[in-house]
């Protein structure tokens, strides 16, 4: 009876379920309050803004009782003008060389010599008849000066100075070695038919002046009376041997010029004759100066 009971409920559940639908619409949820309010309505909907252009968009407020931040100067970028730029400071210059000094900016002073020395020299200026006085000290100022000085008429005797030169004993002691021993024995070979020489003519003794009478550069010897120059020889007869640019000069007298130049250099510490540049185009150039170590420049 109880089975008969089950199954017939269980039929009748069977047939309920097959003629069950489904409903046409599924039912809408309400909305929330809280959306709801949120939501604007359809003609309510606000336009975003218009951005500014770029330039006009206002600062944020500052607050008056905060203090602003310093905010670097901007760079001056207006070229200055020549009364605006800062005056260069005076560079600093080093000492002149002396090739860059006159006379007197080189604080020249006379030398002084041995009264020995001096009293030797002149004996022997003497014994081989160089006519001769001595003269006061000369001092001309800025060095230039003899601290014992001659004047020579006749480097040798019969063998006249023209005009009288004045330097210091030494110079006339090498020039009359000079004159006896080399330009008189080369003379009576090269000059034979012009006889003796009677005159040695100087261009320029004791003269205040800087080395090639330049205005700037090492002090000339002539200034300190330690030099001579010599433009020409004078015989019995005949023409002058004039001192000139005799090189290429193939005759006797063009050798007797290179011979007492060359030898030159054994009595004198320089030698500068025509062919060294010039300034010596037209004499000898023949002084006394004393080097380190001996040494003599001869051209």
């Amino acid at each position: 009876m109880r089975k008969t009971l089950a199954i017939a409920m269980s039929l009748v559940c069977l047939a309920l379920l097959t003629s069950a639908r489904l409903p046409v619409q599924a039912p809408v949820p309400l909305p929330k309050p809280a959306e709801a309010s949120e939501a604007p309505a359809s003609g309510d909907v606000p336009k975003p803004e218009q951005k500014p252009e770029s330039g006009s968009e206002k600062k944020p407020e500052t607050r008056s009782d905060v203090p602003a931040e310093p905010q670097p100067a901007a760079p001056d970028t207006a070229t200055p003008t020549p009364e605006d730029k800062p005056a260069a400071p005076a560079e600093k210059q080093g000492p002149k060389l002396p090739s860059q000094q006159t006379l007197e900016e080189q604080h020249l002073t006379i030398a002084p010599e041995s009264e020995a020395d001096h009293s030797e020299c002149v004996k022997e200026l003497q014994s081989l008849g160089v006519v001769f006085q001595d003269i006061s000290r000369i001092d001309d100022g800025n060095g230039c000066g003899i601290d014992k000085p001659i004047k020579v008429s006749e480097v040798l005797p019969g063998i006249k100075l023209k005009p009288d030169a004045v330097f210091r004993c030494p110079v006339a002691l090498a020039l009359a070695r000079w004159m006896k021993e080399t330009v008189i024995p080369a003379a009576r070979v090269a000059a034979a038919d012009q006889g003796a020489i009677t005159t040695v003519n100087q261009a320029s003794s004791y003269i205040c002046r800087l080395r090639n009478s330049a205005e700037t550069g090492k002090v000339s010897e002539h200034a300190r009376g330690n030099a001579v120059d010599i433009a020409s020889f004078s015989f019995e007869k005949g023409e002058d041997i004039a001192v000139k640019p005799r090189r290429e000069d193939s005759t006797l007298i063009g050798a007797f010029q290179r011979t007492v130049s060359a030898a030159g250099c054994l009595y004198f510490t320089t030698v500068l004759d025509p062919e060294s540049d010039a300034a010596h185009e037209t004499h000898f150039h023949l002084d006394v100066l004393e080097r380190k170590g001996g040494y003599r420049y001869c051209h």
